[in-house]
């Protein structure tokens, strides 16, 4: 894990997460941040291009956005997340998603994507500068974006206000973005080695 997270952020003071929602979603790899964040006291609200227009995950799962993308104001949100989906790798339609990323991270609120979304980032050149992870390098190479010397071999990486991780560490991605919104102090080694390592020990610290 790389970090170079601020320890003080303006926004944590703000109480609502923006989860991106959109065609061929991948189900697993936000659950633990989204569910979790919930536990600690933020709302999640769901973004889509049009708000109460369903959208479909991979496993099938119809889900209806509360707020249309455009309506999205970086100063209303503590964080984006971006979850993965098959349609970053099959043209530019979530492109409008990438280019809201980059207005949350000129106005200095978080962003964090995780699998395809890193790809969708990449070719919005905004992993040309900023240490980032993914699937592999060659996932993101494969983009043409000029951030390769950039790449992190890393469960999850957060620099600064953007955290990236590849699709099989939804858990490492959920620490990270505990981490940045200050959720959990004392307590996120725990539930990290709870749902990472299975370690029982953990159970009784998480919850004591």
């Amino acid at each position: 894990m790389t970090s170079t997270a601020r320890t003080s952020v303006p926004t944590t003071a703000r109480t609502t997460v923006h989860l991106a929602v959109y065609d061929t979603l991948a189900d697993w790899e936000t659950g633990h941040a989204t569910a979790w964040l919930a536990r600690a006291g933020f709302t999640v609200r769901t973004v889509g291009t049009v708000a109460g227009e369903p959208v479909t995950t991979l496993a099938g799962i119809r889900l209806v956005p509360d707020l249309a993308l455009a309506d999205l104001d970086p100063a209303d949100s503590a964080l984006l997340i971006l979850p993965g989906a098959e349609k970053y790798d099959e043209g530019d339609e979530l492109a409008p998603f990438t280019a809201k990323a980059r207005a949350f991270l000129d106005a200095g609120v978080p962003v964090a994507a995780i699998c395809g979304a890193t790809a969708g980032l990449a070719k919005e050149g905004l992993l040309d500068d900023r240490p980032h992870t993914s699937a592999a390098s060659f996932y993101l190479a494969a983009t043409g974006y000029k951030g390769s010397e950039h790449y992190v071999e890393a469960d999850a990486v957060t620099d600064g206000d953007l955290i990236t991780a590849g699709p099989t560490e939804p858990v490492a991605f959920a620490r990270e973005i505990f981490a940045r919104l200050g959720a959990y102090e004392g307590k996120r080694d725990a539930w990290y080695r709870l749902f990472h390592h299975s370690d029982p020990a953990a159970f009784a610290e998480l919850n004591g």
